[in-house]
């Protein structure tokens, strides 16, 4: 809707322009040109030229140096009302042709089988309604938004012309089913007390405000409208520092928080939330989580419904934050792609591994469910990995002198809990961790066959960092033995008479403290 006389009345307002939204900051001339301009500032700062001053004049403020423009009122769109938009999105040209007579030869027939059609298309059944940059501003004649969607359960006005609070509610109110409402890409005001808005969403349970320019403060004022609600998006929002709601988003069930920097000291802040189940962390810069309020191996207070936690794309690089993680009570399901964290092991099923190991309940990671056998290969790997450092750290056999130091217990605190359950490992499995740099370094390894003597050792050089897959791949060829399951153990100098199990696929050679000079036993069956 094209408006070419506007008043001072529209600062405040929503228009777009060429596609790209923003809000009205100043009506009037600027000169020395003649004639009335809008100075907009624009939801995309690119759009802008300046921060609302020109000529060394200031009209408006922006919150983006480049963030603001005049644009003439002809150019600029004030939107249209809720039903208006409706009426363009969903009517479609069928219904002109619905009852038409049409002529068949020399017999005039009636158009038929449309009519169950035309009346599923009613605007009035609908229970889900998409008005997604449809330039919706307002709602329109009063109470004509009740009678045309009297059932919509589910709206989308994402990327619209509303201007505030106040002139959303008066659509919410008029949708007394409403219980799922997406406003992403949205700039809404408000001037009214919020709890006096709650009767305009008094069943809404979902809500996403994705890409907004909110602050965690206008969160929680906004926050008294929306008293059931139980699933909140705010990603990609000017969110850096978290307050602890009083009072507020107490039925919370899930929270998305990424793509916003937050102040990871602030995190702790939402901690209390009664009923959270899934809070969404992702990519907003935290690289510590830390449960104050208990020790290893004890369970802390905080989250204490939480479910599932997303903390991809972030700063995470110490193991010890994955230990506070196993803190949390009731947390099932993991999501910590793509941190320095991952880049600390040799691959990324290893750190799998070693997060299965470390969080006894996990049940989900990275996606990927994890099975009981996982779960078992990874605690008695966990086990023989850091068997030497709990060795140097105090830790005996005996269990009644198994009393290894505190910083061992803080940087392994599931440690002594597997080895109750496997037993400790000897000392022959043990693997000390090797340094870095040489994971390039060649091995000469001869493997024997003693189950058929038939065929002659084999010596090759090989790469401690090669993994016994691709072991197990050589031999297949070498030994022309395509599609058998091959069982590997090694012999070395310095255990005489002793086979050790190379039991792991994903593991390098080095893994296993194979050294130069020393022979793998290859058998077979079938």
């Amino acid at each position: 809707m094209k408006t070419p006389e506007v008043s001072e009345d529209a600062v405040g307002r929503r228009v777009s322009c060429e596609g790209e939204r923003g809000t009205v900051h100043y009506v009037g001339p600027v000169p020395p040109t003649a004639g009335l301009w809008l100075g907009v500032e624009w939801d995309n700062p690119d759009r802008g030229k300046h921060d609302g001053s020109h000529e060394g004049v200031r009209y408006f403020t922006c919150r983006h140096p480049t963030g603001g423009s005049f644009v003439r009122p002809k150019k600029a769109s004030f939107g249209v009302d809720y039903v208006t938009a409706l009426q363009q999105r969903y009517q479609v040209e069928l219904q002109e042709v619905i009852g038409e007579e049409i002529k068949i030869s020399s017999k005039t027939v009636m158009m038929v089988g449309f009519e169950d059609f035309k009346q599923k298309q009613r605007l009035e059944t609908l229970t889900e309604v998409g008005l997604r940059r449809c330039e919706v501003s307002g709602p329109g004649l009063e109470n004509e938004i009740r009678n045309t969607t009297p059932l919509a359960e589910s709206l989308d006005l994402s990327g619209n012309l509303l201007s505030s609070w106040e002139v959303l509610a008066a659509i919410t109110e008029q949708l007394e089913s409403l219980q799922v409402l997406q406003l992403s890409h949205n700039r809404l005001s408000i001037s009214s007390d919020p709890s006096h808005l709650s009767p305009a969403f008094s069943r809404l349970r979902v809500l996403s405000l994705n890409s907004c320019a909110l602050t965690w403060t206008q969160v929680l004022h906004y926050a008294p409208m929306w008293q059931q609600l139980e699933e909140l998006y705010l990603a990609d929002n000017d969110i850096t520092e978290l307050l602890r709601p009083e009072n507020v988003l107490q039925a919370l069930k899930v929270l998305d928080l990424s793509n916003n920097q937050i102040n990871q000291e602030t995190v702790l802040e939402i901690s209390h939330l009664p009923w959270l189940e899934k809070l969404n962390l992702s990519s907003t810069g935290l690289s510590v989580i830390q449960f104050s309020d208990a020790s290893p191996g004890n369970q802390t207070t905080s989250f204490p419904a939480l479910k599932t936690l997303l903390l991809d794309n972030n700063n995470i690089s110490e193991w010890r934050v994955v230990n506070e993680l196993e803190k949390l009570p009731s947390l099932l399901h993991l999501s910590c792609r793509r941190n320095p964290l991952q880049q600390k092991e040799k691959n990324l099923e290893t750190a799998r591994q070693i997060i299965i190991a470390r969080l006894s309940r996990l049940e989900l990671l990275d996606m990927r469910q994890i099975l009981p056998d996982e779960r078992r290969g990874a605690e008695l790997d966990y086990c023989k990995m850091f068997g030497l450092a709990w060795l140097k750290a105090g830790g005996q056999y005996d269990p009644e002198k198994n009393h290894p130091n505190t910083e061992f217990i803080s940087d392994h605190p599931r440690y002594l809990t597997l080895i109750q359950k496997y037993g400790a490992p000897e000392e022959s499995e043990l693997r000390e961790q090797k340094p870095f740099a040489l994971k390039n370094q060649l091995l000469t390894v001869t493997f024997v066959c003693p189950e058929d003597s038939e065929r002659n050792p084999i010596e090759k050089k090989l790469p401690g960092s090669m993994i016994v897959q691709k072991v197990k791949g050589l031999l297949h060829r070498l030994l022309k033995l395509p599609g058998t399951e091959l069982k590997l153990t090694y012999t070395c100098s310095k255990m005489a008479g002793r086979e050790i199990e190379i039991d792991n696929d994903l593991k390098p050679l080095e893994f296993y403290s194979v050294e130069d000079g020393d022979r793998i036993l290859v058998r077979w069956s079938g």
